[in-house]
């Protein structure tokens, strides 16, 4: 019960690596915010969690700083504070586009969810924690944004973003008590990347999945939200400013699982 009556803020909600996260909070006694741009599944995620008096749902896009404002207002209005924020909201991007041949609304698209919605949700959660003297900020980055090879251009620059962006609102906020790290998610099954999944096992592929971490297998969502709860809790007390890859050892290697044996 690390979260007993804390308030939690989660973008991303609706599946995923955020639904999990939701979970893992709820099982550990917060109160939990939903927040995710699809409002039919916002609401089928939030009907299968029970206990209605501990859940709230915002449906909104993250990088509309009007309604990001509005959403923690009413999160302070329901509940009284706001202890954690999960910037978990992202979207892909196209993976095979060349340098040459980049669409620049498609950056555009990709770094105002994945890098301003993250900067914009930690400018209005951050206010009060910083009255209360303390809070914890987990983003979830990605290993596209540690090394190539993982993602989009697009997708990759703005990971990396979310990366620094950890690192520089830590050093910002760290006066008032405020923690701010970031998960870099290796290759997990979520609704990001449910076409890959789908692809490997029509087409005889599903070993493959995950075959280049040092693991051999593609990660969880829960064990994503694991990585998350730890970062937000109490346990971590004494971290902020990191970046923790979940990757199965991915970035642990040259992508050559074994070569040493």
């Amino acid at each position: 019960m690390r979260f007993k009556d804390r308030v939690a803020i989660v973008t991303g909600a609706a599946s995923g690596i955020g639904l999990a996260t939701v979970r893992r909070f709820l099982s550990e006694g917060a109160f939990v915010v939903l927040v995710d741009r699809n409002a039919a599944s916002l609401q089928t995620a939030a009907g299968s969690l029970g206990d209605p008096a501990r859940v709230s749902v915002a449906a909104l896009d993250v990088a509309d700083e009007s309604a990001v404002e509005g959403c923690v207002a009413a999160a302070l209005a329901r509940f009284g504070k706001v202890d954690v924020l999960c910037n978990n909201a992202g979207v892909l991007g196209g993976y095979d586009r060349l340098a040459t041949d980049q669409d620049l609304e498609e950056w555009r698209t990709v770094i105002a969810v994945n890098l301003y919605g993250a900067v914009i949700f930690t400018k209005y959660a951050a206010r009060p924690m910083r009255e209360a003297g303390r809070g914890a900020i987990v983003n979830t980055a990605s290993i596209a944004g540690m090394r190539s090879g993982a993602g989009g251009n697009a997708y990759s620059a703005s990971k990396a973003g979310v990366i620094n962006f950890t690192q520089t609102s830590a050093c910002d906020l760290a006066q008032w008590g405020i923690r701010v790290n970031a998960v870099c998610p290796g290759l997990v099954e979520t609704g990001l990347t449910q076409h890959w999944f789908d692809y490997a096992r029509a087409n005889g592929k599903e070993a493959k999945l995950g075959s280049r971490c040092e693991l051999r297998r593609s990660g969880r969502p829960e064990e994503l939200a694991a990585a998350i709860a730890f970062l937000a809790s109490d346990d971590a007390s004494y971290v902020t400013g990191q970046a923790l890859a979940v990757d199965g050892g991915n970035t642990a290697s040259l992508n050559m699982p074994g070569m040493k044996t």
